[in-house]
């Protein structure tokens, strides 16, 4: 998407932080108190003043004429080396908590055996030969390479990049014998994807795994993931909400999980609500919902489809590819840009301060928002798609004309009006910045690309209580990147009502 010279000062921004690194009689750089534009962020990260004003130089945000939103450059340098050699495979999930800390849920069986061949044995197969803990041989010697292992699933991150903790899946010794049970009813999703972490610090994670043998050289066993399950923050097991290994979707289930929670079905993503403690899950890649359940006990409370209606299948069948842009692309060659369905995969389902929930329809190329107050309050139809009707507010396209998919995550701006929303586009490969009084473009970040600041395949974003935005990226190029806020904190002023148009490629 937009080339954004923001983006293409990699080389520079290195040059520019290893100089600063060194003492100031050999640079010459004066490190001063920032500014009052810049965050608090910016002071406690690597750059020094005169670094950020030549990043900010060379930022060139293209803020739509008459309007202001937050600009933003991004932080090569985070977060810094973990330990043990550590890599991270595809990002299925970002959180960030109420402490500012950054959750990341990582995909570590995406790795492929070249990748990880510092691991050691960790034990036999099933003919007694000896494999590391991804299931990759190691007949010939314990470690067949000095470089390199991987991380844990969930890692904690402060915002100056610092691991703070890290623990689960098959990779983190001990953790599935000890902490996450098969007897005790924990299943270790098969493919991770999607975290939230709440107010009272628990964490919940989700998976959307499906036909394992032969996708990871370590797979689970029980089936396709229709689950998730809740963790304390340093990953101890509370409960799990739905029975691993169900074998195809069913949107109008409700008590059928482990005593008596609903049946998900490849879950992408979830949020809870502080004020009332309900979870809201994007149930997903297989169901075609918004789930809500009590986060105490994972108790059903409502469900609802596109236009707040109960859900209605895709007529098309129970297809769970995302890439398949077929029958997307016959919709929109026809004029229906309103399908009465959730097409794989619901993606996010997120929550303002204001009541609303936004909810990522992402192979409908477009966001639905719900009054969370009037959704899902027992049977109703919207078949004309109305907005007041079954709590459904509007619709926002997002690049309704790319195929294979583009939103797939939302998140907000600090100020206290939220008065900006961050929308990830994976098939474009940048994120908009919109303001959300009137759901027009006023800026957006990124392209499609492999350099510092680019985006091949961007899944997942965040915001931290300084308005710096932190996103994840999946397929082969797994990656986590911070971008630090600068200038403006909100969004006002009219934008582009063109989500996304490909008129404003740079």
């Amino acid at each position: 998407m937009i080339e954004s010279k923001r983006l293409g000062v990699a080389v520079l921004l290195i040059s520019f932080l290893g100089l600063s690194a060194c003492s100031d009689s050999n640079t010459g750089i004066e490190v001063v108190t920032p500014s009052a534009n810049v965050s608090a962020a910016d002071a406690a990260g690597p750059f020094t003043h005169n670094t950020l004003d030549f990043l900010k130089e060379r930022s060139e945000p293209r803020v739509a004429e008459g309007a202001t939103a937050p600009s933003f450059v991004v932080d090569p340098t985070w977060p810094k080396h973990m330990p043990n050699n550590w890599l991270i495979g595809q990002v299925g999930g970002l959180s960030v908590d109420s402490h500012d800390n950054i959750w990341v849920y990582h995909r570590g069986r995406s790795l492929d055996e070249s990748s990880v061949r510092g691991l050691g044995v960790a034990g036999t197969d099933a003919d007694g030969n000896p494999i590391d803990a991804m299931g990759n041989s190691r007949v010939l010697a314990d470690q067949i390479a000095g470089c390199c292992s991987v991380a844990p699933s969930v890692l904690k991150f402060d915002p100056q990049g610092n691991l703070l903790d890290s623990w689960g899946g098959p990779q983190d010794p001990g953790f599935l014998e000890n902490n996450c049970r098969e007897p005790d009813g924990c299943f270790w999703p098969g493919r991770e994807h999607g975290i939230y972490v709440d107010h009272n610090d628990f964490v919940y994670i989700s998976g959307n795994g499906t036909n394992f043998t032969g996708q990871f050289p370590w797979a689970a066993t029980y089936g396709d993931d229709s689950h998730i399950l809740k963790f304390t923050a340093d990953g101890e097991f509370i409960y799990q909400i739905g029975h691993a290994g169900r074998e195809a979707p069913d949107s109008e289930d409700t008590n059928s999980g482990p005593n008596g929670t609903p049946q998900p079905y490849l879950v992408a993503d979830m949020t809870v609500d502080p004020e009332t403690n309900r979870m809201y899950i994007a149930d997903g890649y297989g169901n075609k919902r918004v789930l809500i359940v009590d986060a105490e006990n994972g108790q059903y409370i409502a469900h609802f489809g596109a236009y707040g209606q109960n859900p209605v299948d895709d007529p098309e069948g129970t297809d769970i590819d995302p890439y398949n842009a077929g029958p997307w692309a016959g919709d929109y060659k026809a004029g229906n840009l309103t399908p009465m369905f959730y097409r794989s995969p619901l993606h996010c389902a997120t929550l303002s301060k204001d009541g609303l929930l936004y909810a990522c329809d992402r192979s409908n190329n477009r966001i639905q928002v719900f009054d969370v107050n009037e959704v899902g309050q027992g049977e109703c139809a919207n078949p004309n798609a109305e907005p007041g009707v079954c709590g459904f507010v509007r619709d926002v396209p997002i690049a309704p004309y790319s195929a294979s998919g583009t939103a797939v995550a939302a998140a907000f701006s600090t100020d206290p009006e939220q008065s900006c929303m961050y929308v990830a586009d994976l098939a474009n490969g940048t994120f908009y910045i919109v303001n959300r009084e009137n759901y027009t473009e006023l800026d957006r970040v990124g392209r499609r690309g492999r350099q510092v600041g680019e985006f091949n395949w961007i899944h997942i974003l965040a915001v931290d209580s300084e308005g710096n935005v932190y996103t994840g990226e999946v397929d082969n190029g797994p990656r986590i990147q911070k971008f630090i806020r600068y200038g403006s904190l909100s969004c006002s002023g009219v934008g582009y009502e063109d989500i996304g148009s490909y008129d404003r490629n740079r």
